[in-house]
């Protein structure tokens, strides 16, 4: 009997002994992944820096190709910027250095109205601007009351304009919130307008800009609507034949400045009001970057300047569109 029992009581430390160390290789491989997956992971993040890096710089060689591109234009001494000109021309795909390919192409960036220009330097509404820009709105399918909502979106005061709206109205939202009251930076803060939504938002889009306020309209990339925005309420000349617009638009400017003050057929008033906000020149231009390294992709939109004396500048970096 004390046999059995010495016999019995060993096998009961054997398998205590077979448990603990079942209990001390399980708990190794936990802390061997945790640490293959920290280090991992760690290594991921390293990759991805040093790729958003490269990116960011090889998106500033883009800049400086696209400056150098615009700086020859102006040195060429041309009277017009249309997108069918050398710095227009898309670049690329192009491999920078093995496993990274770039891809650029500049636009106008004054092809589009500017919402920044309905206030004024002495921080009014203009009104001409306003009834511009209700006039595109009819033109693109959005109600023409949120033209008002905008203005008082940037205008510097607290009172509202006719169909318009200032901090009561955001501070009723859920959150609320106020009203920036100065110069927006992108179209897409017009989301942040209640009940806007984002099929208005898709309709406007295409033909709004937010740029410094003094900048002008180039009547040689103004889309059709724009142009008939313009002109006054209800005017289709332009929009009306887009494929005329496009295949004038393949080799020269047009319409030219002459051409489009020509097309509101003798009306003084609307040149009037048309005032000097339109030329066939730009100084302002959009740069799209696609950097790819590996099987990702970082884009870099930039926005430059050209300023009278042909130098340009980096205005604004960003990693989203508008």
């Amino acid at each position: 009997m004390k046999q059995r029992r010495q016999m019995r009581h060993r096998r009961r430390q054997r398998g205590i002994a077979m448990l603990v160390a079942i209990l001390l290789v399980a708990f190794a491989t936990i802390l061997a992944a945790a640490i293959g997956f920290k280090s991992a992971m760690a290594a991921r993040r390293g990759t991805a820096t040093l790729a958003l890096d490269q990116s960011v710089l090889v998106a500033e060689a883009a800049e400086a190709l696209a400056a150098y591109a615009l700086r020859e234009d102006s040195k060429a001494g041309k009277t017009a910027d249309f997108q069918a000109e050398a710095w227009g021309q898309p670049l690329g795909p192009v491999e920078v250095v093995p496993g990274i390919t770039l891809e650029a192409y500049l636009q106008d960036a004054t092809g589009r109205f500017n919402l920044n220009s309905l206030v004024g330097q002495d921080g009014t509404v203009d009104q001409n601007v306003l009834h511009d820009l209700e006039h595109l709105m009819m033109n693109v399918g959005v109600e023409p009351k949120w033209a008002s909502l905008i203005a008082d979106w940037i205008d510097p005061d607290s009172t509202p304009l006719p169909d318009g709206a200032e901090d009561s109205a955001y501070a009723a939202q859920n959150p609320p919130y106020r009203a920036p009251n100065t110069f927006i930076t992108s179209p897409s803060e017009l989301l942040a307008l209640p009940g806007f939504g984002r099929d208005r938002y898709l309709r406007l889009e295409p033909f709004v800009t937010a740029l410094p306020r003094n900048a002008t309209i180039n009547v040689c990339s103004a889309s059709g609507e724009v142009l008939d925005a313009l002109i006054g309420e209800g005017h289709k000349e332009f929009s009306g034949d887009a494929q005329r617009l496009t295949k004038s638009r393949e080799s020269a400017c047009f319409p030219t400045l002459d051409e489009y003050k020509a097309s509101f057929g003798g009306d003084t008033q609307a040149l009037q009001r048309l005032g000097d906000r339109v030329k066939q020149t730009s100084a302002y231009f959009r740069l799209t970057s696609v950097v790819t390294i590996g099987s990702a992709d970082f884009n870099l939109y930039s926005l430059l300047q050209r300023d009278e004396t042909g130098q340009v500048h980096v205005l604004m970096r960003s990693f989203t569109p508008d």
